[in-house]
């Protein structure tokens, strides 16, 4: 049994030491300086011990300390709330649970024997499950050797512990552990401890004041708020997430500056120190016409980018630009090319009269044939190609009849002719009317075919607008 219990403490310690050592500098070790009592009293056995937790804060009765700096350990962090403690005590046990003195309960003073321990622990920090800085209660369990006096055994441990963080790195413990003995000869007991705890070990590359453990840049100096990366610039954006890491600028451009408030970040911008548009890559564009005022000739008049952003010039003022006009220094017509209309020709005048002389009328009347229809309109037609021009339309008859009808019923002919171009588009300040009766023959009225040459319509060009 004595050889199997060193065996199992010896193995307990191995493994504890060698997960302790892993290699990650980053994991803070911890020194703990304090001291220590001891209590055989209330661990469940018979006299001169007592019952589970009876009398377990009866200090003056049972407990024995030891003033003096009598327990040190080193800790190392392990992850995920674990730690491993190795500690060492000292102490010397007066008072070793109770005896009975006539017939009652007295304290068993047992002398002075020698106590030493040496113990390995793994530990489980409540701290991050609480959310504390400050507080921070444990449980652990491990296993060590006890030397009481000239005996010594293997012991399994169980521990309960508080730590109080002054700072960063100082606080205060306090913890209660529980050693079962795997010899009978060494008795079950408590141990009680108080005393200073110190970090050190954590590692700060950079010295940022961030350790490596938590420091996204640990080769870097950077912010507690960056997790140890810097900002260069001092923008608010670290310069990882920094586009221009060295000039401080605005969140919404990644970290680059916008120094005319344009919306357009300087890097991109041809005109950073003028505000402009976005579309003109943050250069003004004062008139609006879409050129960029240093590409604009005429930046204060608005005008198209193939002309260099000044308008195209036009001479006549007829409402064809010059580069489109045909005739840009003679006033003309949109649908001439900017070319004023021609009057027409003698052979369109030629054309007009050789319709008009075929329009039919109702004997002795002014009504228009139907069959007249098509020479009316293709009369129209040409009228229209002329709209600058007026015109008079002619009434003439033959000799029948008496002059004063003939004269009424030409400006009757004459006016039916009228109307009917007017009704159809053309504008009747072009035109007038007028009746001449049998006064402008063309032909001899004794004949046949004269008379039906003089009973006619012309249309006379009266002058150009």
């Amino acid at each position: 049994m004595k050889n199997l219990s060193r065996l199992l403490f010896v193995s307990v310690l191995l493994v504890c030491f060698s997960t302790s050592n892993a290699q990650d500098k980053n994991n803070p070790w911890a020194l703990s300086l304090g001291t220590n009592a001891v209590d055989a009293y209330p661990v469940g056995e018979d006299l001169p011990q007592g019952p589970y937790f009876d009398e377990f804060f009866n200090v003056s009765d049972h407990w024995n300390i030891f003033p003096n700096i009598s327990r040190v350990a080193v800790s190392r962090y392990l992850s995920d709330g674990f730690t491993f403690t190795a500690g060492g005590t000292i102490n010397k046990i007066e008072k070793f649970g109770t005896k009975i003195v006539d017939g009652e309960e007295a304290t068993n003073f047992v002398g002075d024997l020698t106590y030493y321990s040496l113990d390995g622990t793994v530990s489980y920090s409540f701290q991050e499950v609480l959310n504390s800085k400050k507080f921070e209660p444990y449980l652990g369990v491990g296993g060590g050797y006890t030397w009481l006096d000239n005996v010594g055994a293997g012991t399994l441990n169980g521990n309960l512990g508080l730590r109080f963080w002054i700072n960063e790195k100082l606080g205060i413990e306090a913890q209660s552990m529980y050693k079962h003995a795997f010899e009978d000869y060494l008795p079950k007991h408590f141990q009680h401890s108080l005393g200073l705890i110190f970090k050190f070990g954590g590692t700060d590359t950079d010295g940022d004041g961030i350790y490596d453990k938590d420091d996204a840049c640990p080769e870097e100096a950077g912010l507690e708020i960056f997790n140890g990366c810097p900002d260069s610039d001092n923008d608010g954006i670290q310069d990882s997430k920094d586009d221009c890491p060295n000039t401080a600028g605005l969140a919404e451009f990644n970290g680059c500056p916008d120094s005319d408030g344009d919306g357009v970040m300087d890097k991109d911008d041809k005109c950073p120190n003028t505000a402009g548009l976005k579309a003109l890559a943050g250069c003004p564009d004062a008139d609006g016409d879409g050129v960029a005022d240093g590409d604009d000739n005429c930046p204060n008049e608005a005008g198209p980018a193939a002309n260099n952003g000044c308008p195209w010039p036009d001479t006549d003022g007829d409402g064809v630009l010059d580069k489109d006009d045909k005739c840009p220094n003679e006033a003309g017509e949109v649908a001439l090319d900017g070319c004023p209309r021609q009057a027409p020709t003698p052979a369109i005048m030629k054309t007009l009269n050789d319709y008009a002389k075929t329009i039919l009328f109702d004997t002795g009347k002014s009504t228009i044939k139907d069959q007249s229809e098509q020479v009316l309109q293709n009369i129209t037609a040409i009228l229209k190609e002329y709209p600058n021009s007026r015109f008079s339309i002619d009434g003439h008859t033959d000799s029948t009849g008496s002059a004063t009808l003939n004269q009424k019923l030409s400006e009757k002919r004459a006016n039916a002719v009228i109307d009917y171009l007017v009704a159809n588009g053309i504008d009747a300040n072009r035109l007038e009317g007028k009746g001449y009766g049998e006064n402008n023959p063309i032909a001899n009225n004794k004949t046949r075919e004269g008379r039906k040459a003089n009973r006619r319509v012309e249309v006379v060009l009266l002058k150009e607008e």
